[in-house]
């Protein structure tokens, strides 16, 4: 799809008032810098006054006061039943046989934690440590990339020995309320080497054609939407990426395509597949090999989680779970070298209890659902697997497991919807805190924003 900006004079307009489903707050009173009054064609076919109302939790309020930086979200795990506990390490599996691909690429070794954080003297419980996006962002995402508003903020090693990054993939964006269009875009990425997680995930300013620049830009001052169209749906509503992770100098992003928004929390989907990208993110392609129709169990992974592997493992995971926030977790594994090559992929049957080959209908559910929006990640305090997502009641809940296909724990509350009533959702892992303070992003729908939150387990 060609891109073309149109300038556009904001000179003595007012910004629309605050509304529930469009711009609201100070979203809605920011005024764009010379060269970010222009406006972008609509990638899509719904209202852009209006947010896809399938992000919204069910029983979100729109109207609640946002939570203040600090503020405890849970005083302590909730948990159903037994606590959290440390394990013994995961058993190592045998090696894959990596065979041929469409794309080969050469594997990655397990990354070393980035970041050796101390032992913690926190308390255990759950805390706001700052925006990531918006208005009250210290990242000035406003000035810098034109975001007024997105969500989802996935997270991932990019792998590259000669800069180490965190590339973070948001949904549905918006821009200035005053353009026509509110320069929508279905996806953008922002890029952090930030290793304190002081008071958020520190994101740079943009550079046109930089690599490692904090996002990718169309121009200074206007962040590029990353992946677009393929044409592959004759109803597309939006492109939402769903997982990332870097493997052999290369990206890889899994993304969901979006024929309607049913309502909240529920929407479909027209096929999930992946894209790559070779230049740190700056530019993205799409493997047509890799589109999964909601159909022949494909439908159980419309939506992704990654997983890199625990000590031992040569495999790379990915979980799955059907579009919307209703369905049960799936998951797979692939040698590194082949992520592109669907016919790779192993799915783990508890019917068969092994792993089938290249049958996605042969999967059974790992975690029963809802699952909402997962991330999951090899813990090295609890020398366990990690699962988050959000549950039917909207909270942010995790659970424990010795190996990816489980036996998963039950669930362990995060983060409580009651102290959270502007809808929380999508917590996604930072990859460099895999010991006791857990750091992730979490979307707040009232504020149509990103936060970053802090979870020290007992």
């Amino acid at each position: 799809m060609a891109w073309a900006l149109v300038p556009v004079l904001c000179a003595g307009i007012t910004a629309p008032p605050a509304a529930a489903e469009g711009c609201s707050g100070a979203a809605a009173q920011a005024q764009p810098l010379p060269g970010q009054d222009v406006q972008i064609p609509s990638p899509g076919k719904i209202a852009p006054l209006s947010r896809p109302i399938g992000h919204k939790p069910v029983g979100a309020n729109d109207k609640a006061p946002l939570p203040n930086i600090g503020q405890m979200l849970a005083q302590a795990l909730a948990p159903k039943a037994a606590p959290v506990q440390q394990q013994a390490a995961v058993a190592p599996v045998p090696k894959p046989d990596t065979g041929t691909a469409q794309a080969p690429i050469a594997a990655a070794p397990l990354p070393v934690p980035a970041v050796a954080v101390p032992k913690s003297n926190l308390p255990p419980g759950t805390a706001v440590v700052g925006w990531v996006t918006g208005p009250d962002s210290p990242n000035k995402t406003i000035a810098n990339f034109a975001v007024t508003g997105t969500d989802l903020g996935i997270m991932w090693d990019n792998g590259d020995p000669a800069n180490n990054q965190v590339l973070m993939a948001f949904g549905d964006t918006k821009g200035f309320c005053q353009i026509p269009g509110e320069q929508w875009r279905y996806n953008v990425l922002m890029r952090s080497s930030d290793r304190t997680l002081a008071n958020t995930i520190a994101v740079g300013g943009g550079a046109v054609g930089n690599r490692y620049a904090g996002a990718p830009v169309w121009r200074p001052g206007i962040a590029k939407q990353i992946v677009n169209t393929i044409n592959a749906a004759p109803q597309e509503t939006g492109i939402i990426p769903t997982a990332g992770v870097g493997f052999g100098g290369k990206q890889f992003l899994n993304f969901m395509s979006i024929k309607k928004w049913d309502g909240d929390g529920a929407w479909t989907t027209n096929y999930s597949a992946l894209a790559v990208s070779s230049d740190n993110g700056e530019t993205w392609g799409v493997y047509p090999g890799t589109i999964r129709t909601p159909q022949a169990g494909n439908e159980k992974f419309q939506m992704g989680a990654f997983l890199r592997p625990g000590p031992g493992d040569p495999y790379l995971y990915t979980f799955g779970t059907p579009s919307g926030r209703g369905g049960s977790a799936y998951v797979a594994r692939v040698a590194p070298a082949v992520v592109p090559d669907l016919t790779k992929y192993e799915y783990w049957s508890s019917d068969a209890n092994a792993w089938v080959p290249a049958n996605p209908a042969a999967a059974t559910a790992v975690i029963p659902g809802p699952v909402g929006e997962m991330s999951a990640q090899y813990n090295t305090y609890l020398k366990q697997y990690l699962a988050l997502y959000t549950n039917r009641a909207n909270d942010v809940v995790m659970r424990t497991a010795p190996a990816p296909q489980g036996p998963w724990g039950p669930e362990q509350m995060l983060v409580s919807s009651f102290s959270t009533p502007g809808g929380v959702y999508a917590p996604f892992l930072h990859p460099w805190s895999t010991g006791r303070e857990l750091y992730y992003n979490v979307s707040l729908w009232s504020a149509y924003n990103v936060m970053l939150v802090r979870t020290v387990l007992p």
